[in-house]
């Protein structure tokens, strides 16, 4: 592993710690929205600077003064600036990937300078309710059932009038809007930031990052971004180029000063991997459990049920959520052992570790059950990152057939990339589906390492002892969270 697979692996892990503590949040910049087509505020004032008779590129790095001089000039009137807040991120864009994850993820806060609603449409289309604040009166008011707050300290684009865009704005920040500085470093204070698309050079966020250091300056919380490594312009010099990276260099020490860790990459591809691996991460600590049985063979019952019972208590004490949907034959027994060991361990039972989903069995709506049963199940696949089928078949007219239940939540699995345990000793289905797996680890259809191969293959060894499978599955999940 190089040096730089070793900081984004380390990256992930400090961000998955977060995430279970439930003190994750994000800070979205300007560089996390122009991937879906909206413009940067060099570009969004270029036609300002050309009313100016300013060139954009000289100003670039006074962004804020510029959009003073058009309001003095127009004797404080920023209807123009509005407008052209209005036209740029009104208009329609679709979700980039990473929008998308981080919306899945289970963010609780999200911060953002942005004017776009980028961030709360993500949440809305993950089936998440966002409270969006964008002025004081916000701020105490709570969205009914939320699952995310999104600060947006810099206005939103459906109140141009009430944007922070001019050096007006910025030097009277502290005193209107000082409730959303109390908010945000209370944040940075208690939470831990991971910061993207983000350049720093925002007055708001200095301030509040020089008071949130000096306060605490021994006992800083640690945050992090992700940063792209400089590439040299066509037609620039080696002089001017050298001259770039030694800023950047600089301005990643300076970061330190606020307790933030820079990890660099060389293309914004690799964010977008990252965030995969934090979700992949995040979600294999929740494991599917897809069963369902009349007949038990090769096993009997009793000991069926008891391994079942045992698998779920393991795995709840082992710190992973279970997620079922209460299968005929196996649900009762997937229950009682995630309950026992709730219970015992003194906690109590909430969906951070047992997530049921009895299926309705009668139709009674307009809706067909099978189309209800396929969104369910969707649905339901949608919290694991882990997939166990066990046993697999039903009693249909007196026949013991195969659960085409079973077949249908393997693909859902497979398709939305979750890790896949069939546990082939089990027989019926299950045995089905170990025999396609295996197939495809022989054909090179698909692979993994060597110890992962090895433990999936081993699944299908009917000689098992029910303790010996058990012990497989576990050292699978272990091995799939450790990321080996």
């Amino acid at each position: 592993m190089t040096k730089k697979e070793r900081e984004k692996a380390r990256l992930v892990k400090e961000l998955l710690d977060a995430i279970e503590n439930r003190n994750l949040a994000v800070f979205a910049g300007a560089g996390l929205s122009i991937p879906a087509g909206y413009v940067n505020w060099k570009q969004l004032l270029q036609p300002i600077a050309d009313e100016l008779d300013l060139d954009i590129n000289r100003e670039e790095n006074n962004l804020v003064q510029l959009a003073q001089y058009h309001c003095n000039v127009n004797q404080s009137n920023r209807g123009k600036i509005n407008q052209l807040l209005v036209n740029e991120f009104s208009q329609m864009a679709s979700l980039t990937e990473n929008h998308k994850i981080l919306a899945r993820l289970p963010v609780e806060t999200f911060w953002t300078t942005n004017y776009d609603r980028m961030i709360e449409s993500a949440l809305l289309d993950a089936g998440k309710t966002p409270d969006v604040k964008y002025n004081n009166k916000q701020l105490a008011i709570t969205v009914p059932k939320r699952d995310a707050i999104v600060y947006k300290m810099h206005g939103d684009v459906e109140h141009p009038s009430e944007a922070i865009l001019t050096k007006d704005d910025y030097e009277s920040y502290h005193v209107k809007m000082q409730p959303f500085l109390n908010a945000l470093s209370g944040d940075l204070i208690s939470k831990t930031f991971l910061f993207l698309g983000f350049s720093f050079t925002d007055p708001n966020l200095d301030y509040i990052l020089s008071r949130v250091r000096i306060a605490y300056s021994r006992d800083q919380r640690p945050h992090y971004c992700l940063l792209k490594n400089l590439t040299k312009d066509q037609d620039e010099s080696d002089a001017d180029f050298e001259y770039r990276e030694r800023k950047q260099e600089l301005f990643i020490q300076d970061l330190l000063r606020f307790g933030i860790k820079s990890v660099m990459v060389d293309e914004y591809s690799e964010i977008t991997a990252v965030l995969q691996t934090l979700e992949m991460k995040t979600k294999s600590r929740s494991i599917f459990i897809s069963g369902a049985a009349n007949d038990y063979a090769p096993y009997e019952k009793a000991e069926s049920e008891k391994f079942v019972y045992e698998l779920s208590k393991d795995l709840i004490s082992s710190g992973y959520r279970v997620v079922s949907g209460f299968g005929l034959g196996i649900g009762s027994s997937v229950i009682s052992g995630a309950l026992e060991s709730l219970y015992m361990s003194g906690n109590k039972l909430d969906d951070n570790q047992l997530l049921l989903r009895p299926f309705p069995q009668n139709q009674i709506g307009k809706t067909d059950l099978k189309l209800l049963w396929r969104k369910y199940r969707e649905d339901m696949i949608s919290y694991a990152g882990i997939a166990i089928f066990l046993f697999g078949n039903k009693l249909v007219e007196g026949n013991v057939i195969l659960s085409d239940g079973m077949r249908e939540e393997y693909e859902i699995a497979q398709n939305q990339g979750l890790f896949v345990v069939p546990v082939g000793a089990t027989g019926s289905m299950a045995e089905v589906l170990w025999t396609e797996l295996k197939s495809a680890i022989e054909s090179k259809e698909v692979s993994f390492p060597k110890n992962l191969e090895n433990a999936l293959l081993s699944l299908g060894d009917s000689s098992l002892s029910f303790d010996e499978i058990k012990k497989s599955i576990l050292e699978i999940a272990l091995t799939i969270n450790k990321g080996v």
